[in-house]
């Protein structure tokens, strides 16, 4: 079929559409109300959505110049989608599009996390059972180790004790399994950080331990074989983080880039890898802080060390520069924290963490809690120019060291939630990350190359950082505040999905190639180039281009704004 220049091709006028159009020859203009949202080019399908529904189209098809399509009608379009694979496809979103595309990705816990959020349910013994009533509850549970009462306290049978200390010995079924638990069995308060629970079972030589909250037992932890086999490597760079070894500085780039490899390599998530990341990075600003304590003296009041931009969301994979910040409580502590800042800095430049070339680090901006105080408010009061910029920053801030309240400062992101202005200057600044699109929606090369974060992971952050904002929430990650305004109904459902799975995609694609340079001896950057992507990827990534424009310009209507 073929349609002559600004031809209607389907219109929501219509009942239905014929059948599936394919593009064959030429560009076709998707609109929504007289808005371009989408160029299909050859290859591309449109009309399904009509036929899946069996209603009107939603968008308007026109001919961007001469167009030749193939249509297949209806009737066999439907016969087509008894197959499963093709009534998956046609039938999906692009969140479900992005999701086939990748490999499935193994989970992985956050090893900053309390151990109780992976703990198993503890199974009970009776404490006056034998030894076969135990092996009985644990087959028929599927555990590898129950909980007593016994009279020294809590104890733990295993099966490696049922193992050595029965078979082994050739004891009787009617042995009391008291007689061969070991108690009191050590435990651990609930909220351990899983490393240090993890690190501790490993010094003590055991596989399973009870977590407290006060004298009640609300979990056992297990050293599973894929915790033991993939933690292994983060856990023993953890450890001499914590034990401050003395030139773990000059060679942390290259363990860092290890796991990650590690971790890419065994098919884990960006989110877990980015999890494992921001632990291990925490872990080295934690360390450099002792250190300058020692030097230095206890401090003379309560601070906090505070990440900034992708290490504040916890959605950095690989060195990038410093951004950090430094609040303390009193004023007439400036010199002890200036001292302090500068020898942690310090610290993480011969980790090979460049220096912000904005200047945000902790040197220049280290205030008592008045001083940040002043500076949000001035933000929230007069967000323009150089406080934009500085306020979008500083929206990102996670504590990571040191015991000072941070209440009065989420205090005034509540405040920001309610302003009015301010969301709307920072809509306005979220449109500057356009989509690198050029005519009819094709992605635009620069020498060859398209830069995933400057229109795709940062674009995706400015608009989740506005609505996660206004949804009041206090979440820093992307993914997290694009759950949050879906569930404030500030945007849709199926979009905060299509940009939360777009976030991933680019992320994962952005750190495949990352790796991919390094191992050529090359810097890691944010572009990658065309003839590096897969077809289905170039496609997609247009997509995910199309889709941003499309929420960017959602952004902008309901803020008043034009779209650049």
């Amino acid at each position: 079929m073929r349609f002559e220049p600004g031809a209607v091709i389907l219109s929501p006028a219509q009942p239905e559409a014929e059948g599936l159009f394919v593009v064959y020859r030429g560009a076709v203009r998707l609109e929504q109300d007289g808005q371009g949202v989408a160029w299909l080019e050859p290859g591309e399908g449109f009309g399904y959505p009509s036929l899946l529904g069996q209603q009107p189209p939603s968008l308007t098809a026109r001919a961007e110049g001469e167009v030749e399509c193939l249509l297949l009608a209806k009737e066999a379009f439907r016969r087509l989608l008894e197959k499963a694979a093709l009534a998956l496809f046609y039938s999906a979103r692009l969140a479900e599009r992005l999701r086939m595309l990748q490999p499935a990705a193994l989970s992985l816990p956050d090893l900053g996390q309390e151990a109780r959020e992976v703990a198993e349910a503890a199974v009970w013994l009776e404490a006056d059972s034998s030894v076969a009533q135990a092996a009985r509850r644990m087959r028929d549970a599927g555990v590898s180790a129950l909980l007593l009462r016994a009279p020294t306290g809590l104890a733990i049978l295993t099966d490696r004790d049922l193992r050595n200390r029965v078979l082994a010995e050739e004891r009787s079924p009617n042995t009391p399994a008291l007689a061969v638990a070991s108690a009191p069995a050590r435990t651990l308060p609930a909220h351990t950080p899983l490393y240090e629970a993890l690190t501790y079972m490993e010094a003590q030589g055991i596989h399973h331990l009870p977590l407290l909250e006060g004298d009640r037992v609300v979990g056992l932890l297990t050293d599973r074989l894929f915790l033991r086999r993939w933690l292994q490597t983060p856990l023993a760079l953890l450890r001499r983080l914590e034990q401050g070894e003395a030139g773990l500085l000059a060679e942390y780039r290259e363990q860092l880039y290890a796991i990650v490899r590690q971790m890419v390599a065994a098919g884990f998530s960006v989110q877990a890898i980015t999890r494992q990341v921001s632990l291990l990075n925490d872990a080295l600003t934690r360390s450099l802080l002792r250190q300058a304590e020692a030097r230095l003296g206890p401090p003379p009041c309560p601070y906090v060390w505070l990440a900034l931009g992708s290490e504040g969301r916890t959605e950095q994979a690989l060195l990038t520069d410093q951004d950090n910040a430094l609040a303390y409580q009193d004023p007439q502590a400036r010199p002890y924290f200036q001292a302090l800042a500068q020898q942690v800095l310090s610290g993480l430049i011969e980790a090979e963490f460049p220096p912000c070339p904005g200047g945000y680090m902790a040197d220049r901006w280290g205030y008592a809690l008045p001083g940040w105080m002043a500076h949000f408010r001035a933000w929230l009061e007069a967000p323009a120019g150089d406080a934009l910029l500085e306020a979008q920053i500083f929206l990102d801030f996670r504590a990571v060291a040191g015991g000072l309240s941070l209440e009065p400062l989420h205090g005034f992101l509540r405040q920001a939630a309610q302003s009015r202005p301010f969301l709307t200057a920072l809509a306005r600044s979220a449109l500057v990350f356009t989509p690198p699109l050029g005519f009819w929606g094709r992605i635009h090369w620069e020498e060859g190359q398209v830069n995933l974060k400057k229109g795709g992971i940062a674009a995706i952050v400015a608009l989740a950082r506005v609505y996660g904002l206004e949804a009041g929430a206090l979440a820093r990650p992307t993914l997290e505040r694009l759950r949050a305004a879906a569930e404030a109904q500030l945007i849709p459902k199926d979009e905060a999905e299509d940009l939360s799975e777009a976030f991933l995609f680019l992320s994962h694609l952005r750190l495949k190639h990352q790796l991919g340079a390094l191992e050529r001896g090359e810097p890691p950057s944010n572009r990658v180039a065309q003839p590096s992507l897969s077809p289905r990827e170039e496609q997609m990534l247009r997509q995910v281009f199309l889709r941003i424009r499309q929420a960017q310009q959602a952004l902008a209507g309901r803020f008043r704004l034009q779209t650049l």
